[in-house]
């Protein structure tokens, strides 16, 4: 059994699993790989570390996003490049693919500079999920047969066989790929991809907005020009929006100086000198799409706003941008407000964000359709903020008074 066969089961996985049905099997299967430290070089690193449920599906540590933003790996002291995307709303993106040849546009695919394209196991969040395992900068285990042994005799055996066959251990190619689709049929689940969001509800005209949330939705829909890559309308066949184009842009997010990536010696030769290439880079090193690497060149995938403030407090810092550059929403769209009417930071009173931005690390290829000199009021900016606020799962509508409680499982 090869790929093609492994995507026909892509399709069983992730299928039958609505609100309140709990988990199917392949879906607790791929939870509890999820959470498990154990598949790590050192036995103290899970998925979870770095896509942890209460912030969002993306990193929890406050220290890590108030600096670099980067997370160190299993083995101590090593730190890849980039600050963790959401590992919610993953499984809905198309495989990767050229969607306009004359631009040179992409579209699809996981990780921030696409790479997991869904061509091994037919889906990017599949192929996505094997990627941190092997990598010596995340759980750094040594090799597929390592992490193919810690499932099948390890505590997940049984399960793992009784998902996938009692002769799917047999082959480490096969075992592997059940392992990358079992993890994304989990985050295909409602556990993961809620869409419990309080605009959800207002979408379906049980909860109404606050009249900021209101002004916030029209700012982003107009004037703030965020819809034109986050779209906030449901598809022509119902689903909820996921608030993203799945494509590609250098929006001009400066170089964050506190990554700790460019202190690491060993998987960065470069040092300081090191400049994040995103899509470029990825493309650089396949024969298929290698012409388009100098036009993508610092781009980097449209990430999903949906729980981009979710977190357990409000005073505890997440980050944004491919870097972690940015500490709090209202500096993401004052960048994306101002960016092309301050200068860049020159003289050392410079206040950024205030006086000046800071160079993007990678001055090609800038978006300027969308974002820069928007014009958007502090009012305005704050507007918006407080409508993103609205798109964290978990919300529970108000029910009407006398309104008798909803049946189990509807």
């Amino acid at each position: 059994m090869r790929f093609a066969t492994l995507a026909f089961l892509l399709v069983t996985a992730l299928a039958g699993t609505v609100a309140g049905q709990g988990l199917t099997p392949r879906q607790q299967l791929g939870k509890l790989l999820f959470f498990d430290q154990a598949l790590s070089a050192q036995g103290n690193q899970s998925c979870a570390s770095c896509h942890d449920p209460k912030v969002g599906w993306v990193g929890a540590n406050e220290a890590v996003n108030r600096g670099g933003g980067v997370y160190e790996a299993s083995v101590p002291g090593r730190f890849g490049n980039r600050k963790p995307p959401s590992a919610a709303y993953a499984t809905p993106a198309p495989r990767f693919r050229l969607a306009d040849a004359v631009k040179g546009e992409f579209v699809g695919g996981n990780f921030w500079d696409g790479r997991a394209t869904g061509e091994k196991l037919g889906l990017p969040a599949a192929d996505q999920a094997l990627g941190p395992f092997l990598n010596p900068l995340e759980q750094a285990l040594p090799d597929a047969k390592t992490l193919v042994a810690k499932v099948c005799d390890g505590s997940h055996g049984t399960l793992f066989r009784e998902v996938w066959g009692e002769k799917a251990c047999d082959d480490v190619e096969q075992a592997y790929g059940f392992i990358g689709l079992a993890i994304a049929a989990y985050e295909d689940s409602r556990e993961v991809n809620q869409y419990s969001s309080k605009y959800d509800a207002f979408l379906t005209g049980r909860v109404q907005l606050s009249p900021q949330e209101r002004q916030g939705l029209q700012l982003f829909e107009t004037k703030g020009k965020c819809a034109t890559c986050h779209p906030n309308k449901r598809s022509l066949m119902g689903q909820p929006p996921a608030f993203t184009d799945w494509a590609y842009d250098n929006v001009g997010v400066p170089a964050n100086p506190a990554n700790p990536f460019y202190a690491n010696a060993e998987a960065n030769p470069k040092g300081k000198a090191w400049v994040d290439e995103g899509l470029g880079g990825f493309l650089a090193e396949t024969a298929q799409w290698k012409q388009y690497a100098p036009q993508s060149l610092g781009k980097h995938r449209t990430p999903t706003l949906r729980n981009v403030d979710l977190r357990p407090s409000p005073g505890l810092v997440k980050c944004y941008g491919h870097n972690g550059y940015f500490k709090s929403l209202k500096e993401v769209v004052h960048f994306y407000n101002t960016r092309g009417s301050l200068p860049v930071c020159g003289p050392a009173r410079q206040k950024p964000g205030v006086d000046c931005w800071p160079k993007p690390e990678v001055e090609a290829n800038l978006n300027t359709a969308e974002m820069g000199a928007l014009g958007l009021t502090d009012a305005e900016e704050d507007a918006i903020v407080v409508f993103l606020k609205t798109l964290s799962d978990g919300f529970e509508a108000p029910k009407a008074a006398g309104s008798p409680p909803a049946r189990e499982g509807r």
